[in-house]
């Protein structure tokens, strides 16, 4: 009895050990991240609000391009993947660079300020990513708890930039491995993720608020509608991912040199901006997912943001692709919604969750997500929609080192990477 007593002592001591060892390695990547990740959210405002406030700055697009790459070069990282090798970092022992948090740090912020068509997240992932890789190694971490710390880094990024802690947290253990959660991490990532927000309201980074004017009662017609709608932006996710594929595909086919492809990207961005008449796909679109939040949307725009968004990584410029899924699946939803009756920012609302599960394959993130952005008024909507285009949106994604662990459509393992048809 004695020796099982002093077992259980020693069993709880332990885990009482590891859950203040974590705790507190979660609130020092929460601080050293949210802190990074808060001077790089107000350096992306500074670029936009220059880029629109001086409307032909976007002619800049080619020499921007230009110095992004030849930093990569110089600093010879010309060769990473980007998010893909944080990604892989989970899965393995690649090595992450403190070089990947500055280079995405400036090359993102030159592109935000010259007009490219990219998101903040995946510089996110990659800052902190980065940042908790160095302090793994500052902290002589195995590589367990490297990965563990690397996810923490991630989730305290996601946090600071978009605001959504929840999300943060689950999207950081949930992204790797589709089909299987890193529940070691959960602890971390969550103080983590907490922490950053807090370093970011701190250092007064503002969070873009979004609103939902229109609440639906549940019921199977309004169900079945957005049935519907979810499976359609399944199959705009899957076209998006594709297109960012096939982009590459070509200009690398096409242009060889780096420094010419990125070149001819840019001018291929300005040529079409002047086609368009109208600079709102360029940029993160950030006022653009509000206006078809408050129910007005061009109904082609969606189209336009793939192409603007393909060329723009296609061509070597360096950013993130998920806020231009929430533009493409905002301005999608806000369009489809009004030809099948649904409130139409109600529409967009749904239409930006559903789209940003298809493109990461994250379920339980997205429907965070939607509750940390948009409430809880709607929820049974958005689990409908959410679950529907996970699985309608098979293994497409844009990650191409995430793996499907476990088959969306029956209770077995696969253990694939998603799908990449244009290599």
């Amino acid at each position: 009895m004695e020796k099982s007593i002093k077992m259980c002592a020693l069993t709880v001591c332990r885990n009482v050990g590891q859950y203040v060892r974590w705790l507190l390695l979660g609130a020092l990547t929460g601080i050293v991240v949210g802190s990074v990740s808060s001077l790089f959210s107000w350096c992306l405002v500074y670029a936009a609000n220059f880029r629109t406030s001086h409307r032909y700055t976007f002619l800049l697009l080619p020499l921007g391009g230009l110095i992004i790459i030849f930093l990569y070069k110089k600093l010879k990282y010309e060769e990473n993947k980007g998010t893909d090798s944080v990604i892989e970092s989970i899965h393995s022992d690649i090595s992450l660079s403190p070089r990947m948090a500055f280079l995405i740090f400036v090359s993102t912020v030159i592109t935000i300020f010259c007009g490219g068509s990219v998101g903040r997240e995946g510089a996110a992932l990659q800052i902190g990513g980065s940042l908790g890789k160095t302090l793994g190694d500052i902290l002589r971490f195995n590589d367990k708890d490297k990965r563990i710390i690397i996810m923490s880094g991630i989730a305290a990024a996601f946090s600071t930039l978009f605001g959504t802690p929840m999300t943060a947290a689950f999207f950081a253990i949930e992204v790797a491995s589709i089909g299987t959660m890193y529940y070691a991490a959960l602890v971390p990532c969550i103080c983590a993720a907490l922490i950053a927000k807090q370093m970011a309201v701190l250092m007064g980074v503002k969070e873009d608020i979004f609103h939902v004017a229109d609440d639906l009662p549940l019921s199977v017609p309004s169900g079945l509608k957005v049935v519907f709608l979810a499976a359609c932006c399944a199959a705009v996710s899957i076209l998006f991912c594709l297109t960012l594929q096939l982009a590459h595909k070509l200009l690398c086919h096409f242009f060889k040199n780096s420094y010419l492809r990125i070149m001819a990207g840019g001018c291929l961005l300005i040529l079409l901006t002047f086609l368009c008449g109208t600079q709102d796909y360029l940029g993160t679109g950030i006022s653009i997912i509000e206006q078809a939040l408050d129910g007005h949307a061009v109904p082609y725009a969606f189209l336009l943001k793939i192409l603007f968004t393909s060329l723009t990584i296609a061509a070597g410029y360096r950013g993130g692709e998920i806020v231009p899924s929430l533009f493409i699946g905002a301005t999608f939803g806000c369009f489809l919604g009004g030809l099948i009756g649904l409130p139409l920012s109600l529409s967009a609302a749904i239409g930006m969750v559903s789209v940003f599960c298809g493109v990461t394959n994250c379920l339980l993130a997205s429907l965070l997500i939607s509750f940390e952005l948009f409430g809880f008024a709607d929820a049974y909507y958005y689990l409908i929609a959410i679950a529907t285009s996970h699985m309608l949106s098979g293994y497409f994604g844009l990650y191409h080192t995430q793996r499907i662990t476990y088959s969306k459509y029956e209770n077995s393992p696969i253990d694939r990477l998603t799908i990449h048809w244009f290599k």
